[in-house]
């Protein structure tokens, strides 16, 4: 996040201010996805549900009215067209308010680390934009990025986010336009209404102008907070407590004891997973059910396929109270619902404390492992555990790790470009240098004294971001490789 804001230098012009989707724009839309959704979550979620629940038809342009669908509005037979507009302002304004409100009120929900990166934001946009014509502009960075490119996209499309588990229907789909419309509105301050060609949005162009004193509040509110706050809060969970991540048919078998792991024991469950729990039943509708909690689990990883014979197996090792651990076997239809249960129980998972260094990738049979060949049952595992997902097992829209691949990946695109802008500024820097020495001879020939050439702030973060991308690339190669070694060895020793 500190790169980021240096990209503010580069910008000229406020009004163009992180408005493509340009390498700084990108990342940080990612970084929100990746850190937020809890947060966007526990704002938006009771809103969007009253929404989808109410299914009102709600339309302004007057050129897609449709008095066809307005039973609902109203028992008289004829509704006109000015009716059916005063009704949806009036919908509207209700949703919109509880939107804006549910917004403005949630700043002790946002995650610290969110916060202290817009604080960066705002601080360097207020040194690059002094003149007093800019004072909006230390607000529209943040509100950009908040309101333009978080809620409004999560309003649009819900299922997106999560929150909730279908698509809209047709009805619904144009309630959530209009609104996320006119956040984007709020999100602007107000600054382009009237200016547009969809003029029959003036209806709500009050609310959203009596709105910005209270953005513009919350914005301030928002910012003020300590940089070292974010080490001093624990971190929170990825998923809502009351959101089932996952569920589905597997088959489970739970190791006890020095018997005989049959490749045959393995039994047919139905697995819920949430941010709390990994609980399964022997039906979808059984009214038992058997929970793990999740802050039990210490490592979650593949079982190797001559284990028990079979392929897609994965392992879920708990510690109890008395530190003894258990392993849950766990075997998946194919190789792509492995992987997506991986990803889900590592996710929900990632912040437990007691997480194992090393485990087993084989079973403990006939009094040793078969992967190390090991006697002891509790002896230490012979393959480092895996904290997080494998890059590209799983394209989860909230998935944090894919968002982060995503970073690398934009960053790594936009290498080329930005190592051609940075090698051309110190090119010309230096053309200038060589210029202001033939004209002043008093320079001295390795420039110690009279050079007084300030470094552009565009050069040094180009420099900077180009080696961070050369760290990342490398630890990448050396994370694919690890990867590489450990399957071969696996191979090599079954």
């Amino acid at each position: 996040m500190c790169l980021l804001k240096d990209f503010v230098v580069v910008f000229t012009d406020p009004n163009t201010l992180f408005r493509s989707n340009s390498l700084a724009s990108k990342a940080m839309e990612q970084f929100m996805k990746a850190v937020g959704m809890l947060y966007l979550h526990e704002v938006l979620k009771p809103i969007i549900n009253r929404i989808f629940d109410e299914r009102k038809y709600i339309e302004l342009d007057p050129c897609k009215i449709d008095l066809n669908r307005t039973r609902r509005i109203s028992f008289k037979s004829g509704v006109s067209e000015a009716e059916v507009r005063d009704y949806s302002v009036e919908m509207l304004q209700s949703y919109l308010t509880s939107i804006i409100e549910s917004i403005v009120n949630s700043v002790d929900q946002c995650p610290s680390v969110m916060r202290v990166a817009f604080k960066q934001l705002h601080k360097r946009v207020e040194e690059q934009f002094t003149e007093p014509e800019n004072e909006d502009v230390k607000y529209l960075a943040i509100s950009g990025f908040f309101f333009l490119r978080f809620f409004a996209p999560a309003i649009l499309t819900p299922k997106l986010f999560q929150l909730r588990d279908q698509h809209a229907d047709t009805r619904t789909s144009r309630t959530l336009l209009l609104l996320a419309k006119a956040l984007q509105s709020v999100g602007n301050l107000g600054l382009q209404l009237g200016h547009g060609k969809e003029q029959w949005m003036a209806p709500l162009h009050p609310i959203i102008l009596h709105s910005v004193a209270s953005v513009k509040d919350f914005l301030d509110k928002l910012i003020d907070i300590d940089h070292d706050i974010v080490s001093s809060v624990p971190q929170r969970a990825v998923f809502m407590p009351s959101v089932t991540v996952k569920e589905g048919y597997l088959h489970k078998h739970k190791a006890e004891g020095p018997q005989l792991l049959s490749r045959f024991a393995f039994k047919k469950r139905y697995f819920w997973l949430t941010s709390e729990t990994l609980s399964y039943a022997k039906t979808s509708d059984w009214q038992v059910r058997s929970s793990i909690p999740i802050q039990r689990v210490c490592a979650v990883e593949r079982v190797d396929e001559n284990a028990f014979q079979q392929q897609n197996v994965m392992q879920v090792i708990t510690q109890d109270n008395d530190g003894k651990l258990n392993t849950m076997y766990i075997q998946c239809k194919n190789v792509n619902e492995l992987n997506q249960w991986l990803s889900a129980v590592r996710k929900a998972s990632i912040y437990n404390e007691r997480m194992l260094p090393s485990f087993h990738p084989g079973v403990h049979r006939s009094g040793k492992w078969t992967c190390c060949l090991q006697a002891g049952r509790a002896v230490t595992g012979c393959s480092r555990t895996h904290s997080a997902v494998t890059l590209g097992d799983w394209s989860d829209p909230l998935d944090p790790d894919v968002e982060t691949q995503m970073i690398y990946k934009q960053l790594l695109q936009g290498r080329d470009k930005l190592r051609k802008k940075y090698l051309e500024i110190e090119d010309a820097d230096q053309t200038s240098t060589n210029k202001e020495k033939r004209i002043n001879p008093d320079i001295h020939p390795d420039g110690a004294e009279c050079n007084t050439q300030p470094i552009k702030p565009s050069t040094s973060v180009a420099a900077r971001l180009l080696v961070v991308i050369e760290d990342l690339e490398q630890a990448h190669a050396t994370f694919q490789l690890r990867e590489k070694e450990d399957a071969t060895r696996v191979i090599l020793n079954p």
